[in-house]
């Protein structure tokens, strides 16, 4: 998948950065963190399972690594688990069996570890205990997902694209023009019968109980075409209406009714907002939570779409991220826009292993499928993923490079904060809305995304002014504060 971001001019790009705080670092900040002031209860981190369970997914280091907060070994080195809790599963749209004399058209340039291999494999079979349907299909990322909910994740169902039998040129790429629909509308409710059989046959046979199915990836995007890299399809507003109908038709005729619809994954904050005003009342009420994609970078306005989402009553994920920044200061500053203006309540990382390694938390080569090296990013999610756990509410910070988190249970408050500028500076928690604060040290976590020496360090080293917290941060790093006994 390619970084998409959109590039703001003139009014609206000075709209933007005044809006969402892009790029805005000063010396001697302070940010004030608000308890009053919630956005909902934090329901996890994630990852999507293409491609890379595709390759890994039946290996027990990775699924402790990406899924438990231990520390895992890897290659002699001691990594911290990064304790997702949410893994996203792709449906896939390949099959190399012959129907009728019709057969998958491939792109030539989409390689093999990205073509997933689809269950429903013969449109001539509804049964799905016929030979029409292929439950040996896609067994690794099948063995990820079990892996990942024997370690305490919950699941998302996701398609990339219909299968291939499903488009009108039998390529699961996309059209020969990537800005046409590729779903024949005969077809339309197969791909609703498709995803429903799956998730009552992953329910029942492998004990694998999809929180949401998602029909779509980046449905509006101009970017699926026949000679494409990856399973892929544009799919028009209007289409998408009539496939969600389908969908919880077809989720309800299984008994599954308790099995939430998630739409529309669009590439951008903008196009996702575009999409939703674009759906009659009928169709947002099929819709239980609404997913996007975190490709506009620091651009777009995070702030519309979460005011649609809080006034249709629904749940908000940002269900996908990632970028070309090797050092994970991009990750981390975009992460904190979205804790600042978006304000989803699950947060997840598109390719948690990638052949390309700035996309990658650790990298593997394309020709040999060996697993790689450990990238920065890794270090730079930890500091997120490991401290800002579900159940915890996100509260109100002031600044748009911060994350808070508070559990009034447990009596803990996090504080993530990154100084996006080329100087150090000094950043200042103003705490004083809490009642009760510590008084003896506190522990801090930092990663540098400009040198390797500081890769999620522990350190307890710091303690509060009053109600204040005062800590120097070096260019490009990220610090994690955790204060204990801590009373709103």
């Amino acid at each position: 998948m390619v970084t998409r971001r959109t590039v703001l001019s003139g009014a609206a790009a000075a709209i933007a950065a005044t809006a969402m705080g892009a790029g805005v670092a000063r010396a001697d900040q302070t940010i004030t963190v608000n308890p009053q002031v919630g956005y909902g209860t934090w329901e996890g981190w994630g990852t999507s399972l293409a491609w890379w369970a595709n390759v890994f997914g039946d290996r027990d280091d990775f699924a402790d690594l990406w899924f438990t907060t231990n520390t895992v070994v890897y290659n002699g080195k001691a990594l911290p688990g990064l304790g997702m809790n949410i893994a996203r599963y792709n449906l896939g749209a390949c099959s190399w069996n012959s129907v009728d004399g019709q057969a998958m058209v491939a792109s030539p340039n989409i390689p093999r570890f990205k073509q997933i291999e689809a269950y429903w494999q013969d449109w001539r079979g509804t049964d799905p205990n016929s030979a029409a349907w292929k439950w040996t299909a896609d067994a690794k990322q099948r063995a990820a997902v079990v892996k990942a909910v024997a370690r305490g994740a919950k699941t998302e169902l996701f398609s990339n694209s219909p299968v291939w039998w499903m488009c009108a040129n039998r390529n699961p790429s996309g059209a020969a023009d990537a800005r046409n629909n590729n779903m024949l509308s005969q077809h339309y409710r197969d791909h609703g019968v498709h995803l429903a059989e799956v998730a009552k046959h992953f329910r029942d046979h492998w004990g694998v109980t999809f929180r949401t199915v998602e029909p779509f990836n980046e449905p509006s995007s101009a970017y699926w075409s026949a000679t494409g890299k990856q399973e892929g399809c544009h799919v028009d507003a209007s289409v998408q209406r009539s496939v969600l109908r389908y969908l919880r038709e077809e989720l309800d005729r299984r008994g599954l009714a308790g099995m939430r619809v998630a739409a529309s994954d669009e590439t951008s904050y903008d196009l996702a907002h575009s999409t939703w005003n674009s759906f009659d009342a009928g169709t947002k009420s099929l819709v239980d939570q609404l997913n996007v994609h975190g490709y506009q970078g620091s651009g777009g306005r995070r702030d519309l779409l979460y005011a649609d989402v809080k006034a249709a009553g629904k749940v908000l994920w940002n269900s996908e991220y990632g970028d070309r920044d090797a050092t994970g200061l991009s990750t981390a500053s975009n992460l904190c826009l979205d804790m600042r203006w978006l304000h989803p309540t699950a947060w997840c990382y598109w390719q948690v292993m990638d052949p390309t390694p700035a996309w990658a938390l650790i990298d593997y080569d394309p020709n040999t499928l060996r697993a790689g090296s450990v990238q920065n990013k890794l270090y730079v999610l930890a500091q997120f993923t490991r401290h800002i756990r579900p159940g915890m509410r996100i509260i109100e910070a002031s600044a748009g490079n911060a994350a808070v988190a508070y559990d009034p249970s447990a009596r803990r408050l996090v504080l993530v904060a990154v100084n996006t500028a080329t100087t150090a500076q000094s950043i200042t928690f103003d705490l004083t809305r809490f009642t009760t604060l510590p008084t003896g040290v506190i522990t801090r976590w930092s990663t540098s995304t400009t040198s390797g020496s500081d890769r999620y360090v522990q350190r307890t080293d710091i303690r509060l002014d009053g109600k204040l917290l005062r800590a120097s941060f070096a260019p490009g790093q990220v610090q994690t504060f955790q204060l204990d006994g801590v009373i709103a």
